[in-house]
């Protein structure tokens, strides 16, 4: 029987093994594990807290995070939030996800406490006790609570582990909620595509109130018996300490945070020596074919570039490990779901046709919640409809060519700007680039891309213009370059695109 449970899906690793770590830290095991989401369930139902009841939870990333997520997604709903968030952020979302308490780290200042105090949610800290194992914590209300739970005891299946919120890039938010069904799916299928055994140690760099690193990361490893080492963030300064010290088998994360790797690879040569990666993982964001290479050759190590998103509880797609072939440019297979490209019209269509990419299967959400309109555009025939355009190949290998939206309408031209991006990344001079729309009086949208070059490199706009004119057709060519010191990120890494020619005042 699959485990369709967070509970179930940590029933795998043998007692005695760790499953979660922290650098400079001793692991906790998995019978500790289960221990503390048993002590946790009790105590979140004593506090009057039971399933599908909302629990929001603000802590900084580490092992904790993860522990408090697995624990608490055991008994009821996770509700994971960007710490760095303002209080007009959080009083958004708490008010929201109609949060039953808020979960918080002692000592930890955070303008969610004061959000909470103004709205009533209970305030519940989050204390660590590291003598136990890296994220072992106990619970500790701000004010007595109590109360008898509706629906107590351990999660179901069909009951919701998990809701996240779309980024909300270009409209309101919208609540994403996971089922415990689909988010071990989308563990097993991760464990499946990366051949994950007990002997794994995963290396977590990316944030955890985010999907990629939640599932990718945290509930695969869990889900193979395997280990977690939960690092407390992205440091590009200490990552190669990590590497050394943990002696992790894979990491998993986005395309900016393995470009700002290997421009500190050259000083780390003796630990990259040392390291016993069997693969490294990308996801979240297009993977510069020139990136994935550089990797394969500095690390010794496939680069498997998987595609995932909210809806689909991260993974959809995936590069298959050797001795298959992984295509530079491409997202791989179907790694879980049914993966096709629908027309316009609602129609599937053929391997080689353009279209957007749509998925089905039992990681993907039911629907957002309480949004008919966008459940009515989102699903259509059963698929639903992921709004990014790319082309299935006769082997079945996806190729993303953009988000529908970051298409570029130039004058009714339509330019990928993932497409421009690949060409300027093969200028010497160039480490990062992205290609966004620029509003135009005339043609409505026009090209325009940012870049940060290589250090000590130099080039000039006119020389990047020259260099993509080589390859791209005319209409594809940027028309305004702009060369920063660092793109503008979102809060998990990826670069912005969308909003970015307002951001950089490039107006009409």
């Amino acid at each position: 029987m699959a485990a369709d449970t967070v509970l179930d899906l940590l029933a795998r690793g043998a007692a005695s093994a760790p499953a979660i770590g922290a650098p400079e830290n001793k692991p906790l095991t998995f019978a500790g594990l289960r221990d503390l989401a048993a002590k946790t369930t009790a105590d979140l139902n004593a506090m009057g807290i039971g399933r599908n009841d909302r629990v929001a939870i603000v802590l900084p990333n580490g092992p904790e995070m993860a522990t408090t997520f697995i624990a608490v997604a055991s008994c009821a709903t996770t509700a994971p939030l960007n710490p760095a968030y303002r209080a007009d952020e959080f009083e958004f979302y708490l008010i929201d996800l109609k949060a039953k308490a808020l979960l918080i780290q002692q000592g930890e200042e955070s303008p969610a406490r004061a959000v909470a105090a103004k709205l009533d949610v209970p305030i519940v800290e989050v204390v660590p006790d590291r003598s136990k194992g890296a994220g072992y914590f106990t619970l500790k209300p701000e004010k007595p609570m109590s109360g008898k739970p509706a629906h107590p005891g351990k999660a179901e299946p069909d009951d919701i582990a998990l809701v996240l919120h779309t980024s909300g890039t270009t409209s309101r938010p919208k609540i994403v909620p996971l089922a415990q069904r689909n988010v071990c799916a989308t563990a097993r299928h991760i464990t499946q595509t990366l051949s994950l055994t007990p002997s794994d140690i995963c290396l977590n760099i990316m944030p955890l109130f985010h999907i990629h690193g939640l599932m990718a990361a945290v509930l695969s490893s869990l889900a193979a018996g395997a280990s977690v080492n939960c690092s407390p963030g992205f440091n590009a300064l200490r990552f190669f300490a990590w590497l050394d010290e943990v002696k992790p088998s894979w990491y998993t994360a986005v395309p900016t945070m393995h470009q700002t790797i290997l421009a500190r690879a050259d000083r780390n040569g003796e630990i990259i020596g040392r390291s016993k990666l069997r693969l490294i993982r990308s996801s979240s964001a297009s993977l510069p074919p020139q990136v994935m290479a550089a990797l394969e050759k500095t690390f010794n190590a496939p680069v498997i570039e998987a595609y995932g998103m909210t809806e689909a509880a991260h993974q959809m797609a995936s590069n298959p490990l050797p001795p298959r072939s992984r295509k530079p440019g491409s997202v791989g297979l179907a790694a879980g779901p049914e993966v096709a490209i629908m027309d316009t019209e609602g129609n599937l269509v053929p391997r080689g046709s353009l279209g957007e990419i749509v998925i089905k299967g039992p990681n993907v959400t039911a629907g957002y919640e309480a949004n008919p309109a966008a459940n009515a555009s989102a699903f259509t025939n059963g698929w639903f409809r992921t709004g990014d355009q790319g082309t299935l190949d006769d082997e079945g290998y996806l190729r993303i060519t953009g988000r529908l939206k970051e298409l570029i309408n130039r004058g009714g031209e339509k330019v990928s700007p993932l497409e421009v991006d690949e060409t300027i990344m093969d200028h010497p001079a160039v480490a990062q680039v992205v290609t966004f729309a620029m509003p135009h009086d005339k043609l409505g949208e026009e090209v325009a891309a940012a870049v940060v070059l290589r250090e000590g490199q130099n080039a000039t706009e006119r020389e990047i213009r020259d260099f993509a004119a080589k390859k791209l057709a005319d209409f594809k060519v940027p028309r305004k370059v702009v060369f920063l010191q660092e793109i503008p990120k979102g809060a998990t890494g990826k670069l912005q695109r969308i909003g970015l020619a307002e951001k950089l005042g490039l107006g009409t």
